[in-house]
């Protein structure tokens, strides 16, 4: 282990999620939408309740995965182990990609179109002010065991 900072992500990532999906949901009633999202009954409500729950229990695997490894989830606290075990041996992001689940379920739950637009830019915004930094600083802190996981584990799926 070679550096104890942290890895200075843009934002905690639950304060992106939150702030994207509040302004998604004023935008709402604010701005005309581009496009309405069908209200489709049961349907809908099946993929936003699925997407939902896969994302709750994804992040709250990674976030478990963490606990039991004795290593902070907040991204403010220094890495003390790197976690390459369970859910985090098929994806290097199980919490953010809970996270976005959750948010995509949200926004269909919603009927949200702007929620759904702002997608992008939030997972723009994840992937190069938060998930960027955090493997620069995963690297420098764990070095080669981090980059075999890298080469062994995608980033998403």
């Amino acid at each position: 282990m070679n550096d104890t900072g942290t890895a200075g992500v843009i934002a905690r990532p639950p304060v992106l999620l939150l702030a994207a999906l509040l302004l998604g949901l004023v935008s709402d009633r604010l701005l005309p939408s581009p496009f309405a999202v069908p209200e489709a009954g049961l349907v809908r409500w099946t993929i936003a309740g699925s997407l939902i729950l896969v994302g709750l229990a994804l992040a709250a695997a990674g976030i478990r995965n963490f606990t039991r490894a004795a290593t902070p989830v907040p991204t403010n606290e220094p890495t003390r182990t790197l976690v390459t075990t369970g859910v985090h041996g098929w994806t290097r992001n199980p919490i953010y990609l809970g996270m976005f689940l959750l948010y995509g379920g949200i926004g269909v739950a919603a009927r949200s179109p702007w929620t759904l637009i702002l997608t992008l830019p939030l997972a723009l915004t994840i992937r190069y002010g938060v998930v960027a930094r955090e493997e620069a600083y995963l690297e420098r802190r764990f070095g080669d065991a981090y980059r075999h996981y890298q080469a062994r584990v995608r980033r998403w799926l």
